[in-house]
This record gives C-alpha cells, structure tokens and sequence, in this order.
C-alpha cells in the first residue's frame, strides 16, 4: 500500500479508511488477528479485510456494513491524528496549483506539523520529485518520519528536525518551490531563498494573521522577490432544494382568467399554471447557501524568485 500508487487489495500493515458516511470515517492499521469496533459491530481484520478489495464492503458483526477505502492524501487530511493546525484541501489545492508544482519537482517545506500538506506534496511531485521538510518540534519530526515509512512514501520525503529560521533547509539552489507555515516567515525568507533553484522558483507562506503577512511581504520585496500577491480562500457550500416563492399580484391574474374563462373548479384546470396563480406560489429548484460557512483559515502570499 502507498499513498501514491493504488493497490487493489488490502494486505498486512496497510492503512485503510473504515467509511462510515460522509461525514464518520477513521484511519485503522490492518493487522492480523486484531478487530476494530464501529457503531454497527466488530470488524475482524483477518477475515473481513486482508484479502479482500479495496472499495468493498463489509458486514460488521452486528449486521450493519462499512466500506473500506484507499487512503489518499485528501482521505487522510480529514482524518489523520492532529499533532498540530492542519491546512485542508481547500487551502492546499490552491498551493498546489500556484506553486506550479508536477512530478519531478523539489520542494521544501517547514513546518511539518501533523503532515497533511507534506502528503498532498509527495503526490504531486511523484515519483521523480522529492520533499524536503523541517520540523522543529524532535517528537513530531520522529512521528512524521513514521508515519511516511508506513504510508509507502519515504523515498520521496527527506524529514529534517531543526530550526528552519536559523539553520536552513538543509539544501541550496535546488528546489523548485518553498512553503513557509512558521510563526514568523520572515525570519526564514532569506533561506527560503538560498534553497531555491537560480531563478524562477516559487515560494508560498501562510500565515493566519495580517500582521505576519506584512513583515513577510517586506521581507520578500527585501530579498529581491518579485510578483508578491496575498490570497484568502473562503469555501462557500450551496444546497440544491425546492423552495416555494409567493407569485407577486401583478393586478392581471383575476382579468386573465375570467376573460378566457377559466374555471378553478375544473379538474382538468388544476394542474395548469392558471392554478399556480391561485394558489399564490411556485415551487421551483434553487441553489441554496448554508446557514454557517466556513471562515477565515489564513492568508496565502506567493512571490517569485527574481
């Protein structure tokens, strides 16, 4: 199993996702001789999911049923163990694409936190490109390492744990693109900027407040970056429903209906939009926003390397 490459059958040591609906799902290690508990019952790993396909689905104990799925880079940022503030695929989609990352390129990135960004980054630049990542924190550096050597990634991801502000990213004139998710960036523009390849590189930092983004715009305009821009990404989700609308009284619909004679009582009238106008509403399909919306995540700023 790898979080790069799909395999069609669950084997020994894999990490699948247990589907439950769209919005219940959990990361389990299949291993054998060990069972996973769900609302619907017991899943009994060497019976019900080594050997069997991905995307199959399994009769738990109690007779309720789950899918079990591959996982992917976005399965796994909406369910990976939070060591720290993920970034999500809203987010991350758009680093991805401004960032001009395809496979073969060279990245580098700080911090790693809980690696769900690192994991969206090693698929994108497979499988000739390469992740470098620094860590701060030593027992989340050792977790990520883990956790990549498990997912089937480690020989695209090279995990460093120092200060990225002091101490670099380990690499010089190399990579293609740099991502900063650090308190202070600014204080890592200048090895942003040793990292990257002689000219054209791109480099993306995110930063929650407006305050991190102006020291960091400054910083870059010092360094000799060019095309800085700050980005904000706002999901906004719509439902598709039918909703009823009162017709307006235009001062017409009495006239109409009796200068055609129209009959209300007629059964073969009550389906016509005659009827509708009687009635004083419409029903139609309408695109719907929700009551709540997701706000405010961070500002993106990306700028080129001159």
């Amino acid at each position: 199993m790898s979080f790069v490459e799909y395999g069609d059958t669950i084997k020994d040591g894999d990490t699948a996702i247990v589907f439950l609906g769209h919005e219940s799902m959990f990361p389990v290690k299949v291993q054998h001789g060990t069972v996973t508990q769900t609302k619907y019952g017991v899943i009994r790993h060497s019976t019900d999911l080594i050997g069997k396909k991905y995307g199959s689905k399994v009769t738990c104990s109690k007779g309720g049923w789950v899918f079990i799925l591959h996982p992917t880079p976005e399965l796994w940022t909406m369910n990976l163990p939070h060591r720290t503030q993920i970034l999500y695929s809203t987010d991350i989609s758009l680093i991805t694409m401004m960032l001009e990352l395809k496979p073969g390129s060279i990245v580098c990135e700080s911090g790693t936190g809980s690696g769900s960004l690192s994991h969206a980054l090693i698929r994108t630049v497979a499988p000739t490109g390469h992740l470098y990542t620094v860590e701060f924190h030593q027992q989340r550096a050792e977790k990520a390492r883990e956790e990549f050597r498990e997912h089937g990634v480690e020989h695209l991801v090279t995990v460093t744990n120092q200060d990225v502000c002091k101490n670099g990213f380990g690499v010089s004139n190399i990579a293609d693109a740099v991502f900063l998710d650090i308190p202070s960036p600014w204080e890592a523009i200048g090895h942003a900027k040793s990292a990257l390849k002689a000219e054209g590189g791109r480099i993306c930092s995110f930063s929650p407040c407006i305050e991190q983004v102006q020291r960091t715009c400054l910083a870059m305009e010092e360094y000799g970056f060019t095309e800085i821009n700050t980005l904000e990404i706002l999901l906004r989700v719509y439902n598709v429903r039918t909703i009823s609308l009162q017709i307006p009284d235009l001062g017409k619909a009495a006239e109409d209906n009796s200068s055609t004679g129209f009959d209300s009582s007629n059964p073969s009238n009550q389906g016509s939009p005659c009827s509708n106008l009687q009635q004083g509403t419409v029903q139609f399909k309408s695109g719907v926003p929700l009551r709540e919306m997701v706000g405010h995540t961070g500002y993106l700023t990306f700028a080129t390397k001159s």
